[in-house]
């Protein structure tokens, strides 16, 4: 049996993040977690919609550190007006929410755990075995 081809992802839409542990990462980065900031919009009722607002944070698996990605892009759909400055301030200071509190130990002189990572609402979750072909729910 080879690797799993179906990634599963947590919303955990009050917060402003998706999580996800990426099947796709291989080397360094295999079995680390990739963290989207997001916005949810129900467009109809029973219907989401999660939009990927280009702020991403990377947490390669082997050491106690994150890598914050696009930042970049981020700019860009600001400068070019794609993105509204309300929004815009949302998506930071939801980044730096997550941040302090799933990724950040103001306790400890050295970082040697995640304060709360995977987050406690979606570990179970994610400990699950991939999904077998065909399987949905």
């Amino acid at each position: 049996m080879g690797r799993p081809t179906v990634d599963r992802g947590f919303v955990i839409a009050d917060e402003g993040v998706q999580i996800m542990k990426p099947n796709t990462f291989t080397g360094w980065l295999e079995g680390g977690w990739y963290i989207d900031l997001v916005d949810v919009e129900e467009t109809e009722p029973g219907r989401l919609v999660v939009h990927d607002r280009q702020v991403d944070i990377l947490l390669p698996p082997t050491s106690i550190r994150y890598e914050m990605l696009d930042l970049d892009d981020f700019a860009d759909v600001i400068e070019n007006g794609s993105l509204d400055a309300a929004t815009a301030v949302r998506v930071l200071r939801n980044t730096q929410r997550f941040i302090d509190k799933y990724l950040r130990n103001t306790d400890q002189d050295v970082l040697e755990s995640w304060p709360d990572f995977p987050p406690a609402a979606v570990r179970q979750l994610a400990e699950l075995p991939p999904f077998e072909k065909g399987e949905q729910w």
